[in-house]
């Protein structure tokens, strides 16, 4: 029997009246679904037209609008009479954001044509771009004249990432006399704008303070950006500007800074690695601060190149330390009028004498003096302005080591001054706790006996040097300012008897003045007088090098500090030279700094009698350097290494160069106006290992 499963599957019974129910149904449904969408709609395009109506106005306008910043202007700084060292001035320039690039290569070789650069200036953009952040705009060129600005302005709609700026850069007027003292800008780092978070940073255009001045003061030079906003067309040629908010320019900061000392000091130094300071020794100002060699804040502020990296680095005068601050040098003998300090205040009797045969027999060992032949019987005054070491030599066994240390602290040497700065070597003044704290080793009296004339663990910068200078001339703790218009209280007394300075510095003006040994430091004045004392500091054992020929490394620091006018003293001087085989390479320096600051015209007539024997001013010599390494390497020079930048702008000792080999028992080189008539120096004991070059 079979099952017919259709009997299950009969339709049902279908009316009229059952189809009119069922299309009513339907007609509900979908009507209140449409009514639903419809609501949807309604209320969607009210919260859009009403509630994100700024937000959407806003998008429609930033694709008809373009909203650029513009770069502040940096807050100038000024010398004390109110001249710039550091400015700006008006400027075309040229930026890539690399983010926004399309066709990097197409873009970088079509603006080498537009601006006519050459292989180099290539290679030091494809340099910057390799380093650069995606966001951070990286100069292609400034300071370009109208045509090449206006052909790559013409082109932007086809040149995607490129952007032309109208504005300021930084100038700095005097070039390499001021790039240790001001410093220089750049383009921010990544990491500088990780630390900030500041959106200037990264507008096309915009450079931060680097080093030294414009970097302590970034955020008091910084201002404030201004904006432009300009109608564009969907392909971004620009068809309008709508309207410019004004940037705000930064503060001006004011120095006590004189700009032609510091000028006249910094070509002065000539062809010499060498550092001068000139204090104000009534107030404290710092007139000039000229580390040289230097470099040209102008040429790092559009973005060092590998040549001229490599032209710097490679030079062995080290152009990119600031010997001012960060240089370190045994000062010799320009310690001895601080050493007679600490013996008239230890109860000394300044005319209390020793003979002087050439030299003295400490221990087992014999300390020669500069004068081998000797200086007979030899007072302080004497001990001082013949620069004697016998002298020296012999009381300070007396005295001890402890006393001249104390004095050296009062005087400034091994201090760390309050200015606005980024880093400063404070030296070492040492006694017997520094050296059983430093080497766990007790003092000896060989070790009194070097530190008294200067050499041994005996370190200190210019700066301290100059200091030193103002408090033996006025008798008050002086300090050293850099900003101008500063209160300063009332400058305390130094606390030695004014009897005990005024002997040391009338033995200093017969350095000068007397039977000193630097005659030819005189003033060209009959009325101005000098008081000053020569320094010379061995770098390497008398077994190596006498200290005046061979290696240049190997040669004498030459050491010279004074003050002017001797009765009255108003400045105060400081001059080291590196490897300048002995004072007789600083003092006339000093000389001819002082001589400019009494009377211009004289001092400029000297100066340029010496430029054209030198072949023309620092930039004019820098410049031709240049040329000769262009010519030599062309594109062929090391890429420069951000680590290396960064160490040798600090200071940092690295390779075969660290600070200066100190050995705990030689004898000082002969000072210069002796050497000449001198017999050849003994051998010396063998050099110990070299100290160390900081305090902890």
């Amino acid at each position: 029997m079979k099952f017919d499963f259709r009997r299950l599957l009969r339709p049902p019974h279908v009316t009229a009246g059952t189809l009119r129910n069922s299309f009513d149904r339907r007609s509900v449904v979908l009507g209140a679904i449409q009514g639903g969408v419809g609501c949807l709609l309604a209320t969607r395009m009210a919260y859009l037209s009403v509630f994100e109506n700024e937000k959407y106005k806003l998008q429609a306008e930033s694709n008809r609008v373009n909203l650029s910043l513009i770069p502040p202007r940096r807050g100038w700084i000024l010398d004390r009479n109110g001249r710039p060292l550091a400015s700006n001035r008006a400027d075309f320039r040229v930026d890539i954001i690399p983010e926004r690039m399309r066709d990097p290569a197409r873009t970088i070789a079509e603006l080498g044509r537009l601006l006519s650069l050459g292989p180099i200036a290539m290679q030091d953009l494809e340099d910057k771009l390799e380093r650069a952040r995606g966001f951070a705009a990286v100069e292609v060129a400034s300071r370009l004249d109208w045509e090449r600005f206006a052909a790559v302005s013409v082109r932007l709609p086809d040149l995607p990432g490129v952007v032309t700026q109208r504005g300021y850069s930084r100038y700095y007027p005097t070039g390499p006399s001021v790039g240790h003292l001001i410093g220089y800008v750049g383009a921010a780092s990544a990491e500088e704008f990780e630390k900030d978070r500041d959106p200037v940073l990264i507008t096309p255009g915009y450079k931060m303070g680097k080093d030294s001045l414009e970097k302590f003061f970034e955020k008091d030079l910084r201002g404030k950006p201004g904006a432009r906003r300009v109608e564009v067309t969907a392909s971004g040629r620009i068809v309008r500007d709508l309207d410019t908010r004004e940037d705000v320019p930064g503060k001006t900061i004011k120095l006590t800074i004189d700009a032609d000392i510091q000028d006249y000091a910094a070509r002065r130094i000539g062809p010499e690695s060498a550092a001068v300071v000139v204090m104000d020794c009534r107030t404290g100002d710092l007139l000039a601060m000229a580390s040289m060699p230097s470099f040209d804040p102008n040429s790092f502020s559009d973005g060092i190149g590998r040549l001229e990296w490599k032209m710097l680095s490679d030079d062995d005068h080290v152009p990119l330390r600031n010997k001012v601050l960060r240089g370190l040098y045994p000062p010799g003998s320009t310690v001895k009028p601080m050493v007679g300090l600490a013996f008239m205040e230890a109860g000394l009797d300044p005319d209390e004498s020793v003979f002087c045969g050439g030299g003295l027999r400490v221990g087992n060992r014999v300390f020669h003096c500069w004068n081998r032949r000797g200086h007979g019987q030899v007072n302080m005054a004497k001990g001082i302005y013949q620069s004697c070491d016998v002298y020296f030599y012999h009381f300070a066994q007396r005295i001890g080591m402890d006393p001249i240390a104390a004095m050296a602290h009062r005087l400034g040497l091994g201090a760390e001054f309050e200015l606005p700065v980024a880093g400063q070597s404070y030296g070492t003044v040492p006694d017997p706790a520094w050296k059983l704290r430093k080497y766990k080793k007790e003092w000896q009296t060989f070790d009194t006996v070097n530190a008294t004339i200067g050499q041994g663990y005996f370190l200190v910068n210019p700066l301290q040097q100059a200091v030193q200078a103002s408090r033996i001339a006025s008798g008050r703790i002086i300090m050293p300012r850099l900003i101008h218009g500063h209160q300063q209280d009332a400058v305390p007394s130094l606390g030695v008897p004014e009897e005990h300075l005024a002997y040391v510095r009338r033995a200093m003006s017969d350095v000068a003045n007397g039977p000193g040994s630097a005659p030819n430091s005189k003033l060209p004045f009959p009325d101005i007088k000098l008081a000053g004392k020569t320094g010379t500091a061995q770098v390497v054992g008398l077994h190596i090098s006498n200290g005046k020929g061979g290696l240049w490394k190997h040669r004498d620091h030459g050491h010279f500090i004074c003050f002017a006018p001797a009765e009255n003293p108003r400045y105060a001087c400081s001059v080291v030279v590196e490897h300048g085989g002995g004072s007789g390479a600083a003092y006339p320096i000093a000389r001819d700094v002082l001589t400019y600051i009494f009377d211009r015209e004289l001092g400029m007539a000297k100066l340029t009698e010496l430029e054209k024997k030198w072949g023309g001013t620092a930039k004019e010599r820098l410049d031709a350097r240049f040329r000769a390494y262009s010519a030599e390497y062309g594109v062929g020079a090391p890429k420069v290494s951000p680590e290396e930048e960064r160490r040798k702008f600090q200071g940092l000792p690295q390779g075969d160069d660290p600070r200066q080999p100190i050995s705990e028992a030689q004898s000082p080189a002969p000072e210069p106006e002796a050497a000449a008539s001198s017999p050849a120096p003994a051998s010396s004991p063998p050099a110990a290992p070299a100290a160390a070059g900081q305090t902890p």
